[in-house]
């Protein structure tokens, strides 16, 4: 049986919307059965219609009344998607979760370490699922690049290198048409960070996808370009443990960079690559020897990246797959969780990731507040 889920936000035609609907349908494992999905009523039904929502009843004006009805019911939804800006993320998560519904969130988890993890300790508390959509860690190439890292492939870590150039803010400013929604330049909304939280913690994320770590500290720097009231480029230096030393840069506005995510991984006996414009592939470099490049799909990748395949070996796996392998994997645990069963092979991001991704942040910020200061992820 299918399991039921619902969408709070993610209508109007809200490009990152629709990659969540498709992304949790991809597999033919869960059905949308509720949701509100716009402030304004007309766009709510018309949205709930042309997404194929069954019963209008489960239509409703906010998540305060969505969390409510669908925890009463004994055929309420099995997990909802929260597809909304940041500022509501902390209280629609928290509202589902005390209806014992599992929940699916963007990212940034929430505005302040402090929600972030107070959500961290009632899922725990009531033993519920929760996953955060860093979508590029949902590459299948990612989970082969991690194995190889834990099998000792490059030896030991000794620098990280990662890039997450854009040009969609200057391009904004010199057009007056943003591909972004507006509210990701309100501070209301979005909160005290632009683009770090917007884009640097994804290569916060992926880079422990990659190595299995997360920053003791950082120093970073941030440029508020053209004016703007939050930070638009930004530098960090970050220490990892181990005395792992890494450097992350994340813009929006890179002119000529529409989306050039990458990382580097450097060992003492080799190194690993990856981007995102040939995402289905990483480069991997023994020391003093050939490079070797790795495709997803054969038989010499790892099992839980060969199970994330859906086409032929060689066919382009895109943006949307990313987001379908999440909800896969997510998908895959909650039914064994439901059988009473846990199945630790199928991985995705938490609601403990999201909660370094929030102390990422907020160590980011003590940074330049500080004058560009080292600042622990306490």
């Amino acid at each position: 049986m299918k399991l039921k889920f619902g969408m709070v936000g993610g209508g109007n035609g809200a490009f990152i919307g629709a990659f969540h609907r498709q992304g949790a349908i991809m597999d033919d494992l869960a059905e949308l059965a509720a949701g509100c999905f716009s402030r304004r009523w007309d766009k709510n039904t018309e949205c709930a219609e042309s997404w194929g929502v069954r019963d209008m009843s489960r239509v409703y004006h906010d998540y305060q009344e969505m969390a409510q009805a669908e925890g009463a019911r004994e055929d309420g939804i099995d997990f909802v998607s929260i597809v909304t800006p940041n500022n509501t993320h902390y209280p629609a998560a928290k509202a589902f979760l005390e209806q014992g519904i599992h929940v699916v969130c963007d990212k940034p988890l929430t505005m302040t370490v402090a929600e972030a993890e107070e959500l961290a300790a009632l899922a725990k508390d009531k033993g519920l699922l929760f996953a955060v959509t860093y979508t590029y860690a949902g590459y299948a190439i990612i989970r082969q690049a991690r194995e190889m890292v834990r099998a000792g492939a490059i030896g030991k870590l000794l620098h990280i290198r990662a890039e997450f150039p854009q040009e969609w803010f200057i391009v904004a400013q010199a057009t007056g048409v943003s591909e972004q929604a507006p509210w990701r330049l309100d501070k209301s909304q979005a909160g005290e960070s632009g683009c770090t939280a917007d884009m640097c913690t994804h290569i916060e994320h992926l880079v422990s996808a990659m190595s299995g770590l997360h920053p003791e500290q950082v120093l970073a720097q941030f440029d508020f370009c053209l004016g703007h009231v939050l930070e638009n480029n930004v530098n960090v230096l970050a220490k990892y443990p181990g005395g792992v030393t890494g450097t992350l840069w994340a813009s929006q506005v890179a002119t000529g960079h529409e989306l050039d995510l990458s990382v580097e991984l450097f060992g003492d006996k080799g190194s690993i690559r990856w981007t995102h414009k040939d995402n289905n592939a990483i480069w991997y470099t023994p020391v003093n020897e050939a490079p070797q490049y790795i495709t997803i799909g054969r038989d010499y990748t790892c099992p839980e990246s060969s199970r994330l395949m859906r086409g032929i070996t060689g066919a382009p796996v895109g943006f949307s797959e990313a987001f379908g392998n999440i909800y896969r994997s997510f998908m895959m645990a909650l039914a064994a969780h439901k059988a009473g069963t846990e199945d630790p092979s199928y991985t995705y991001p938490t609601v403990d990731d999201g909660v370094w991704g929030m102390k990422f942040i907020h160590a980011c910020l003590e940074s330049h507040r500080q004058g560009n200061a080292w600042v622990p992820l306490g």
